[in-house]
């Protein structure tokens, strides 16, 4: 009877580690280049405080505004602010009167 002899081959060893890495890998990068990944959380946290900036020169605008309204208001009305807000939206000055124009800090 004959017999034959095979010689092992490593290639058999090397297929489950490989697909192991490939699956390792492919989820390593998506876990950090997906849509819910760590680079994206690093973009929404710059976006956050971003906008938290914005937030905050807005509700400071706003609180300057409410101030200037309140003093418009019935009861409180000083005539300082009433003329001014007037010559202001009316575009109009007295003769005696010198301007100086201080250019705008809000865009």
């Amino acid at each position: 009877m004959w017999t034959r002899q095979h010689r092992q081959r490593n290639t058999g060893r090397l297929i489950v580690p490989t697909l192991c890495a490939a699956v390792l890998a492919y989820f390593g990068f998506h876990a950090y280049h997906g849509e819910y990944g760590i680079n994206s959380k690093y973009k929404l946290q710059a976006r956050i405080a971003e906008l938290q900036a914005q937030l905050d020169t807005v509700k400071e605008r706003r609180v300057a505004l409410e101030r200037r309204v309140q003093l418009l208001h019935d009861g409180t009305l000083e005539k300082d602010m009433l003329d001014e807000q007037a010559r202001r939206a009316l575009n109009v000055a007295r003769p005696d009167e010198v301007i100086v124009m201080i250019p705008s800090a809000t865009n």
